[in-house]
């Protein structure tokens, strides 16, 4: 008796395809609302400007109550203003010969400057580079340089005068001659200072003396140079006002001197707040062009 054969159904058990991929989402950082941006810089600013304004707003209280009494011999800041008030609203005013605003006699002297500092800027950092590169150079030199940057900026005017026979290019060779040496001296330092690696590696690519200065040197030593360049202009500045007081003309230097002469105390107190101003701004201008040049590695 036969079996009767049994038929076996297999199912397909059907599979769900394959999930589609997640996207993927990019997580990009919040930004902090405008509102929170604005207050951090204005913190941060008013950090910086705040306590410099109470020492000068206390300053300016203490001098105003020394100097209002009677028999004082400099007068109080409400005087100085009073005085001076037509010199700081008309800055501008030119009636010919030495009668001029503060405008014009300051950029006089920042002429003056600006040739002088040039001058000493390319000299310093030529001759800083010479002496710190060659080491006959510096035996030969530099004992040279530490006697003559002693004399002070003054000796100089007469023989420049004598050389020069003209008061102009006195002032600009006393600038050059007082601000040259810090420069020079810091540069010597900076290429003096250049590791070892860096020479060894332009050794190896074999680089000219031309790339080495401007690839190797120059981005070594430039912190160095900015150090010396702010000391420089400071020196720059000092130099002028003292040499314009003797060589006469137009510049703040004899603005001063002629307010000295007339009895005009308040002027001369307002011509030493500008010079003060513009002081620091030079030496700011200095140090935020180094800040770019070395990309944050020169001293602020």
């Amino acid at each position: 008796m036969s079996m009767p054969a049994m038929k076996t159904e297999v199912s397909a058990v059907a599979i769900p395809p394959a999930a589609a991929a997640a996207p993927v989402v990019t997580m990009t950082p919040k930004r902090a609302p405008r509102a929170e941006t604005y207050a951090r810089m204005a913190k941060e600013t008013a950090a910086r400007v705040v306590p410099p304004l109470i020492v000068v707003a206390l300053l300016l209280v203490v001098w105003e109550l020394i100097c209002r009494r009677a028999g004082s011999s400099l007068p109080p800041p409400s005087k100085v203003f009073k005085d001076t008030k037509e010199l700081i609203l008309d800055p501008f005013f030119d009636n010919g010969g030495i009668d001029k605003g503060l405008f014009w006699h300051l950029s006089a002297s920042l002429q003056r400057v600006a040739y002088g500092y040039s001058l000493a800027a390319i000299a310093g950092i030529a001759l800083g580079t010479l002496v710190g590169q060659s080491v006959w150079a510096m035996r030969g030199l530099d004992p040279l340089f530490q006697v003559l940057r002693t004399i002070p900026p003054l000796a100089w005017l007469p023989l420049s005068l004598a050389a020069f026979r003209d008061g102009q290019p006195s002032a600009i060779f006393v600038i050059f001659i007082t601000s040259v040496w810090p420069i020079i001296i810091n540069t010597a330092v900076g290429i003096r200072n250049i590791p070892q690696d860096y020479r060894n590696v332009a050794a190896v690519v074999q680089l000219n003396p031309l790339e080495f200065f401007t690839k190797i040197m120059i981005p070594a030593a430039a912190p160095y140079m900015f150090t010396g360049l702010r000391i420089g202009i400071g020196l720059s500045w000092l130099a002028i006002v003292a040499a314009e007081m003797l060589i006469g003309g137009v510049g703040i230097g004899f603005f001063i001197w002629d307010a000295w002469n007339s009895s005009h105390i308040s002027e001369i107190i307002l011509a030493l707040f500008y010079v003060g101003i513009i002081g620091f701004v030079l030496d700011r201008l200095i140090a935020g062009l180094g800040k770019v040049v070395t990309r944050g590695t020169a001293a602020n």
